[in-house]
Parts: structure tokens; sequence; C-alpha cells
């Protein structure tokens, strides 16, 4: 009998200190060998979770782009660009909500591909041997050669063409012992070494900083800054038309293939974006939306030179009205740019806007609320942003019981387009289901969502009944991600 409490306890000692190795009191894994497997398998569901099937149940799309004054800009306050209207196409035919992410430069973009910042590259990549390493490629979009950037002579308008030829690199034979600057890595870098091995001379290549844009090298042509550049022909023929002292016509390489890329984990993806974008081909639509940045230059050249064009090289005014909306921004207490995201949203900065319920005006005020903040003539500009500002401010002090600033600016904003009531009622749905009702994100915002839904608009809690919900989250989410691009273009650059 002893004997076997002896081993009993012998057992229970044994066990207990089993435990106390291999957990902590967080009941985390202390052994390293748990760790590096508990690391593993997080790594391996961050990858698993970003192929098609779980972007479909997750509904939102997040695509990787880059600047340019082709893929994506703003122009009068209103993103545009070739990659962004394919980019909304997809997700509108995908059923999914669309989240562009926005760098500087190409080269960021397959590293921040591979660190799960986005589910694909929505971005004209010349398709090579070094990329497919790294990254799937979709089906392709277009082929494009690349071309040598030069400058024209200063006097080529009054001498006949063959004369100016004569002074330009015709042959690439020609380009030993010349200075190009490129981007390290890219499509033209490698082209140049390649043509060293060909020409069995030296080309001094000189290497930008990798955040430099092609068309920020295609302008330091244009200025005198650099002798010599390279691009894709597609881009080169865009950009001639805002740098017409610029020469384009001396190709240096075949065709090459260009596409947008997801991740090797991501096959489903894939295959499901080449199938999208095949389709694409096959419509009108495709050539409209090429055309109109590639083809169009007259049109593209007259957004390139306005005053309100931005992007990554070019920071323009967003409205005539920008001064006014400094000015009430600043009263406010806001980043004028967020204000200015508001109005955009509101009336795409259009003085003469009208709603079907009669909202009018830049900040589209209801007659009662633009008379009650003061604006007797709601069209008059200054008028309409001041009462819309008032009304605003009377907003923020209402939801001051929002201790988090960034989540009660998302109170404002809901309240400001569908009534501060329904938001109310959604709290108090939110607080009903155990959710954070001082949360909007996930909580206040699901609720608001709901409340379309008879189960949840005919609640006991609820005093304003029926809401399309739908409309003032993506208010909110709009203006918010609007935010962010005018942050990144006006400011960052």
């Amino acid at each position: 009998m002893n004997h076997n409490k002896h081993n009993l306890i012998y057992f229970l000692i044994l066990l207990l200190f089993h435990f106390s190795c291999t957990t902590t009191k967080n009941g985390e894994s202390s052994s390293n060998a748990n760790k590096e497997i508990v690391e593993t398998e997080v790594e391996e569901e961050k990858f698993s979770s970003k192929d098609y099937p779980e972007i479909k149940r997750r509904g939102k799309l997040i695509a990787l782009t880059a600047y340019s004054s082709t893929s994506y800009f703003i122009y009068k306050g209103q993103t545009m660009g070739y990659e962004y209207e394919l980019l909304t196409k997809l997700a509108n035919d995908l059923e999914l909500e669309l989240h562009v992410k926005v760098y500087k430069s190409i080269d960021s973009l397959a590293l921040a591909l591979q660190k799960g910042e986005g589910d694909l590259i929505a971005y004209g990549l010349a398709i090579t041997k070094e990329r497919q390493e790294r990254v799937d490629f979709t089906t392709s979009l277009a082929q494009v050669k690349q071309v040598l950037v030069q400058r024209k002579p200063d006097n080529w308008r009054k001498v006949p063409k063959h004369k100016t030829d004569k002074k330009l690199i015709r042959n690439v034979i020609d380009l030993a012992n010349k200075t190009v600057t490129v981007r390290e890595k890219t499509p033209y870098h490698l082209r140049l070494k390649n043509l060293e091995n060909e020409l069995g001379e030296d080309i001094n290549i000189v290497l930008a900083d990798k955040n430099t844009s092609t068309e920020e090298l295609i302008h330091k042509v244009a200025n005198k800054e650099i002798e010599l550049t390279v691009a894709d022909e597609n881009i080169a023929k865009l950009n001639n038309t805002y740098y017409p002292d610029i020469d384009i016509e001396t190709a240096i390489s075949f065709p090459q293939r260009i596409a947008w890329a997801t991740r090797k984990q991501s096959p489903a993806l894939k295959a499901k974006v080449s199938h999208w974008l095949d389709s694409m081909k096959n419509t009108t639509d495709f050539y409209v939306i090429y055309n109109k940045y590639f083809k169009n230059v007259r049109a593209q050249s007259k957004r390139f030179d306005s005053e309100y064009f931005s992007s990554v090289e070019h920071r323009g005014l967003l409205s005539k009205y920008d001064e006014i909306i400094k000015e009430q921004a600043e009263i406010l207490g806001w980043d004028w740019l967020l204000l200015a995201s508001l109005v955009y949203q509101e009336s795409k900065f259009d003085p003469k806007a009208k709603s079907w319920v009669g909202a009018v005006g830049l900040m589209q005020l209801m007659p009662a609320t633009a008379k009650m903040y003061g604006a007797n003539n709601p069209r008059d500009p200054h008028q309409n942003i001041r009462a819309g500002s008032k009304y605003l401010k009377w907003l923020e002090e209402y939801w001051k019981e929002i201790p988090d600033e960034n989540e009660r600016m998302k109170f404002v904003l809901a309240s400001y387009n569908t009534g501060q009531g329904h938001v109310r009622d959604a709290q108090r749905l939110a607080k009903k289901y155990e959710h954070d009702p001082q949360v909007w994100d996930g909580n206040v915002e699901k609720y608001l969502l709901l409340k379309s839904n008879k189960n949840y608009y005919r609640d006991e809690v609820v005093k304003f009944g029926y809401a399309r919900g739908k409309e003032p989250v993506h208010y909110v989410a709009d203006i918010l991600e609007r935010h962010n691009r005018y942050i990144e273009l006006l400011r960052n650059n």
C-alpha cells in the first residue's frame, strides 16, 4: 500500500514537472520546438488565407499597385487610372469590396505581395525569368517594347526630321559608352546589361534610386537632368504628349508580355483573375479603358496639364474650393484633406449638385439644416461649407462620449450621412448582442448593416426603424480610404 502510494506521488510530480516545462501561466508554449511548430502553422495559415476561396469568404480584394500617370492618380478629387478602373470592374464582377494599396515604386510591389500585404499586384509588370521565380503571373494584358528615351536637339522644330535623326541614337550599337539611367534590377537594367554583352562594349549604366519612377526619369530627360533612360513604349508614348522635346522612336528590345501577379501560394486566385482578364479582353469595355489612358492622348494630356492633376510626380489642387475647405477644417480641428474627401463624397466638388431628397450644394445640406447653420444660399460654396462644417462640429460634440478620436470620427461621418438616430440604434443593438458600442469596425458598423433586416430593425431596442445600413457604412469607408489616397499623393510625395 505504501509502495503504491509512493509510486503515485512520484507519477504526479513527473506530470507536474512536464506541464511546467511545456506551458507558461498564459498557456503559451515555452519549448523552442513547440514554438517553431506554432509559428510555422501561423505562417502557413497566413499564406493559405490569401487564396481565392478565403478572399471570397472575407469579401474583400486587396490589390497592390504603383502611382503613375496611367495606373493610379487623382484628377479633380477623383481616383483614376488604367489599373484602377480594371480593378474596380474585377471586384464588382467577383462581388468583392476593393481595397487598393499604392506604392511609390514597382520595386517594392513583389516584396509587399510576398509579405502578404495584398492579394495581387495590379500593375503592368514585364514577365521575366527572375520575376517568375518570385511570383506567378496572370494571363498577359499586352505586349510592349522597350524604347530609348532621349532629348531632341533644341532646334528640332526648325530642321527636317532626317537631320534631327542624325543627331539621335537610331541604332543600339551607338549606345556604346553612352550614359543611361535606369532603376536597378528592372527589365530595363537587365536589357542594358544584355546589350553590353551583345555589343561587346560598355554602356555607362547609372542606377537611379529604387523609389524613382520611370516617369520621373523621363521627366529628367526632358529637363536635361539626365542624358538617356529606357521605358515601355506605351508609357513613353503617353509621356511624349507631355514632353514633345523627347524622342522615343528607338526600340531596344523585342516585344515583352506585361501582366499582373499573384503569390505562388494563390493558384486559385491566379486562375480566377486570368479567366476574368481573358473574358474582359473580348469586350468593348476593355479597349475603351485602354484607349482612355493610352490612345486618347489629348484627354490624358489635358488631365496631365491640369492644375487638378496629382500623381507621384505632380502635386495639384483637389478643387476650386481648397482654400475655403482648409479654412473651415482649421476651425473644425480636422485635417483639411479629410474634409475635402467628405466634400468630394457628397458632391464631387459640384456646388450645383442636388440629391433626389433635396440636399444641395458642396456638402449636400438639407434646406432646414442649411438654414439652421447660417447658409441662406446653400448653393454658395462658402456658405455651404461653413454651414456643413458647423454641423460636423455639432456632431463631434454629440459623440464626445466616444473616447478614441479615430473611432469618434467614424461615428460623426456615419451620422452626417444617415443621422445620429440610426447610429444610436446600431449602438444599442451592438450592446444587446455583446459587441462594443464605442467601436465602429465589426461592432456598431455590423449592426448598422443589419438594420435593413426586419429581425433587427423590429428589435425592441430600435427606435428609428429600418435603415439602408450599407450606404453609411460604405460612406465612412470611402471617405477614409480616399483621405489616405489624398495624404499619399498630396502630402507624402
